[in-house]
């Protein structure tokens, strides 16, 4: 009895689920609890759709890249878009709403992204609804109405369009378009961001089933500067089920010079698609992205939460574009919306090696603001260049003034080396190399020679840091740091030789310095200073993984004993026992691998889609952060992925008990499939 009291305990805040009858790509909420509910997002690397526990409303919509400044910090933060899929529905006078219907239940197709809803009214009709951000369309979203009446009623169904508090000037509008063919109803908006900075608009329009010239008439309302809608009315007899869906935009001038003709053009664009044709693409896109996948035998539990894990990755990040994710990616204002090393060193792996394309992205972001990193390094006295901790649109520092990470976390330069260089690892894109990741690389190279106090032999000393261990203030030597550092410093020479240029000696000698410090015993000391307290996340251990710094077996699993008994069970991110599920799983240690991936993420479960909180007891999903960690001791731990300079290869690993399979598909450029088996 204790160990079933214990598994409840070890899985619970309501997402216990059963063992058997768990679909891999269905998440189902058969029951809404509004004081114990977080919401799942769908999105389409643009646009983020955050659900909500009440019928026909969504909690939040989030637009990539959408930035002010406003609220805390004195910093940009990212800003809440109009919320453009709310609405109503009245059957004969009544309110659709939690109070009125029965056997409410949501669920979330992982597979396209699609959220859906359905309940009944009493005896007069079954509802349900359908909503997804497009896939093939980066600012628009589709949501699908179905009512399947029990006895005749009367239908008042309406559009709502609604600005967040923050937005100003808020500007309303209703336009008609009538062809011969079609009759197209807009329903728009547009505001000001806090400072007028930017502007933000959205649009709407119905799709309905009857054939033109028989739509239901629509009237526009007015409500107040915040808020208008679209209605319509229809009477639907005994037994018969009527569908219509709302087709809507929503774009900013940080994406357009003209969002409030082109938030019109785009929802004129989706209507007249159609729905089907704009299903049809939707899926195809996401299907297209699957061919990268991961697939477990044995575990379906663990099934369906790497395919929400990586259902997030892909729905967080777009190709094509100059964007980069945040720690909480398009579910919420989290982080502000800022991104760190977050993207580089946690949710960029998966993606660099399932879909390079989207990494490519990532990496684009961190391009276009290497002009602000080398005006950061002028202007803190180094050369080269030395990127933010937190950055958002420009590239300039955004981390608060209070946070020491801002001016002392040195080795997100580093992680944004090494990324650009793993780029060209998976890819051997020597043209992009030379175009665009060289120009990274080296930057940041030079301001590691220039950082480092030359202080003697094998004592090139990186003082007065942050260490990725952040309870960890202005330490000296911090592990993570120097090791970050030297990879840094020893790509950027490699880099030089792949495109036969001549690298900067000076290079490979302050690698060659730059220290490693142990303690007695020869366990690698985390700073300096370092005497055994607590540590927020892991450090010492990512020098074996994705490092490198550390290979010796002995030295790994040395590190690993002591290090992991640092963590406290509370209140720190779910980054760090995914690592020791890594290791674990490259060393052959099933028991702790096991123990450790389940550790990292179980216990941060939401109701009721089991979306990640960033710790234990924590409350703040998606966390993709840790999702990107988690899949990195799937892909890169047990499915034994590598990384190599001369592209990806595996090394040795073991799976889980109880799992008999892993197989991952669409593995880097060539496409490959991999399969571990279990022993």
């Amino acid at each position: 009895m204790k160990k079933v009291l214990f598994l409840v305990s070890l899985l619970g805040n309501g997402v216990l689920a059963l063992a058997q009858n768990i679909h891999p790509w269905m998440i189902d909420a058969k029951k809404i609890d509004a004081a114990n509910y977080y919401g799942i997002t769908s999105a389409n690397g643009m646009i983020g759709i955050v659900s909500a526990p009440e019928p026909f409303k969504v909690k939040d919509v989030l637009l990539a890249g959408t930035f002010d400044t406003y609220g805390r910090g004195r910093v940009s933060n990212f800003i809440k878009s109009f919320n453009l899929l709310n609405g109503y529905l009245d059957i004969d006078g009544r309110r659709v709403d939690n109070k009125s219907v029965s056997n409410f239940e949501q669920s979330f197709n992982l597979q396209n992204g699609t959220f859906t809803a359905k309940f009944s009214m009493g005896d007069k009709a079954d509802v349900s609804y359908t909503y997804m951000a497009l896939r093939q369309l980066p600012y628009s979203v589709l949501m699908t109405v179905q009512v399947t009446a029990k006895k005749k009623i009367t239908l008042q169904a309406a559009s709502v369009m609604e600005a967040p508090d923050l937005l100003r000037d808020v500007q309303n509008y209703y336009n008609e378009l009538d062809r011969p063919h079609v009759n197209i109803g807009l329903l728009t908006s547009s505001a000001k961001s806090p400072t007028g900075k930017l502007q933000l608009c959205a649009s709407t329009s119905f799709l309905f089933s009857e054939k033109h010239g028989n739509e239901p008439k629509q009237i526009h309302e007015m409500w107040d500067n915040n808020m208008h809608l679209l209605k319509f009315y229809k009477t639907l007899e005994a037994g018969t089920t009527y569908q219509y869906s709302i087709v809507g935009s929503s774009i900013s001038s940080a994406q357009h010079p003209d969002p409030l003709n082109e938030a019109e053009r785009s929802t004129i664009y989706a209507k007249l698609e159609g729905k089907e044709r704009l299903l049809l693409q939707h899926n195809q896109a996401w299907a297209e992205l699957w061919k990268s996948s991961i697939t477990i035998e044995g575990n379906d539990q663990a099934q369906q939460d790497v395919n929400s894990m990586l259902y997030h990755m892909y729905a967080f990040n777009r190709a094509g574009t100059a964007n980069s994710p945040s720690p909480m990616g398009l579910s919420g204002l989290g982080y502000n919306g800022h991104v760190f090393w977050d993207t580089e060193l946690w949710m960029y792996p998966p993606l660099l090696v399932l879909q390079p394309e989207l990494a490519k992205s990532m990496m684009e972001y961190r391009f276009q603001r290497l002009g602000e990193a080398k005006k950061i390094a002028f202007s803190r006295g180094y050369k080269g260049a030395m990127y933010p901790w937190e950055s958002a649109e420009t590239g300039v520092e955004e981390t608060p003034v209070w946070a020491l990470s801002g001016p002392f976390e040195h080795h997100i330069t580093a992680d944004v080396a090494l990324a650009a260089w793993n780029y060209f690892c998976v890819t051997q894109d020597t043209g992009w190399l030379r175009e665009k990741g060289y120009a990274m690389i080296s930057a940041c190279a030079d301001f590691w020679a220039s950082r480092v106090e030359r202080t003697g032999p094998k004592n090139y000393q990186i003082k007065n840091v942050v260490a990725a261990d952040e309870w960890a203030e202005n330490v000296d030597d911090n592990a993570f740091t120097n090791a970050a550092a030297k990879a840094n410093l020893y790509c950027a020479t490699e880099a030089a030789n792949v495109l036969k240029i001549a690298a900067n000696p000076d290079w490979r000698l302050v690698a060659d310095n730059i220290p490693i410090l142990q303690f007695a015993d020869g366990t690698t000391k985390e700073h300096a200073t370092y005497n055994g307290e607590g540590i927020k996340q892991g450090d010492v251990n990512l020098l074996a993984y994705p490092l490198k710094e550390i290979t010796n077996v002995n030295q790994i699993k040395k590190d690993l004993a002591y290090y992991e008994t640092r963590v406290p069970t509370e209140g720190t991110p779910a980054m760090t026992q995914a690592i020791f599920s890594l290791l674990y799983a490259r060393l052959g240690n099933v028991e702790k691998a096991a123990h450790f991936f389940e550790d990292s993420y179980v216990p941060n479960l939401l109701a009721p889609f089991r979306v990640i909180a960033e710790t234990k007891g924590g409350t703040n999903p998606y966390f993709a952060t840790g999702a990107g960690g988690i899949l990195q001791a799937v892909i890169m731990g047990f499915g034994g992925v590598d990384i190599t300079n001369k592209g990806i290869t595996t090394v040795t690993s073991v799976l889980p008990a109880g799992w008999k399979k892993l197989t991952i598909t669409g593995v880097g450029k060539e496409k490959k499939t991999i399969v571990v088996k279990a022993k």
